[in-house]
């Protein structure tokens, strides 16, 4: 070495992988871990114990107008969908709930749309909302009967009132907590207007909006069948809530609980296939939500 001093050759050795100093890293699932893992068995898991329980209850109870078992639920459930009228009530009250939904969501984006592009829009809908927001639907059912009569009018319109403030509230929040940065990404690629909100605020406050929907929906779910259970009668036929009402009156418990389990299968429908669809299809696929 030019300073003098002598290398030292340091001896060869072999240094141990990881898999060798700390064990096994992953090891295979096993068949029950796999099977239990799917979100879909656990929770058809659950409802096989919700539906025992209901069971062994009523079977303790030992009363049918009180509370009828759940076999005997599930026999009303299958005798009305073969006479028809469970599909018949149905879909009457589903009419009505796409009629109302829609409409909210239309005033929720005309709202939203005018909050996002000023000031005195923004404080227009808060202060709606907080005005409106907390007042159940059901309570204007009385106004809506003298202002549109006993009919589907009045049933949409607390439709729209139920579903309106939490979709538009949700959906503003969203675009409100779109970051600067992607802000500032859509100004320097030349976006304004209608291109900038969809390619931009909406799927960057998508999952504020989808909350907001699904809110909306479960609303507008409830407020029908409450309201139906008031007055769900028009023009000769009603809707789930007028079915589990006139059964009541009937002292047909059994179809009354059928009427409810109805109810209770639509909201597990719209929410695990529906909404699930689109959440895993759109915030799931792009990384907003594990």
């Amino acid at each position: 070495m030019p300073d003098g001093s002598v290398q030292v050759q340091r001896p060869e050795f072999v240094a141990e992988t990881q898999s060798k100093l700390f064990g096994v890293v992953e090891k295979p699932l096993t068949a029950w871990e796999r099977i239990f893992g799917k979100s879909a068995v656990r929770k058809s898991a659950l409802l096989l114990v919700l539906a025992a329980a209901w069971e062994i209850y009523a079977r303790k109870v030992d009363n049918a107008l009180v509370f009828p078992t759940f076999t005997a639920t599930v026999q009303a459930f299958f005798s009305a969908i073969t006479s028809g009228v469970i599909p018949q009530r149905t879909w009457a009250s589903i009419r009505v709930l796409l009629q109302g939904y829609c409409v909210g969501l239309v005033l929720a984006a005309l709202l939203t749309a005018l909050a996002t592009a000023s000031r005195v829009g923004t404080d227009l809908l808060e202060t709606l909302t907080a005005m409106f927001n907390p007042l159940p639907s059901i309570a204007l059912l009385p106004l809506a009967v003298l202002w549109f009569g006993l009919g589907n009018g009045s049933l949409i319109f607390v439709l729209i009132h139920a579903v309106l403030w939490s979709v538009a509230l949700n959906t503003h929040a969203g675009f409100r907590s779109v970051s600067q940065t992607l802000r500032m990404v859509g100004r320097n690629y030349g976006l304004s207007g209608p291109r900038y909100v969809t390619q931009i605020l909406i799927p960057a406050a998508f999952p504020n909006i989808l909350t907001g929907l699904k809110i909306g929906w479960a609303f507008a779910w409830r407020t029908l069948i409450a309201a139906e259970l008031v007055f769900g009668v028009s023009q000769g036929s009603g809707g789930l809530g007028w079915y589990v009402f006139e059964n009541k009156n009937l002292l047909e418990i059994a179809n009354v609980f059928a009427g409810l389990f109805t109810v209770i299968l639509i909201g597990l429908v719209v929410e695990n296939l529906i909404f699930r669809t689109i959440e895993q299809r759109t915030i799931r696929r792009w990384g907003m939500q594990h």
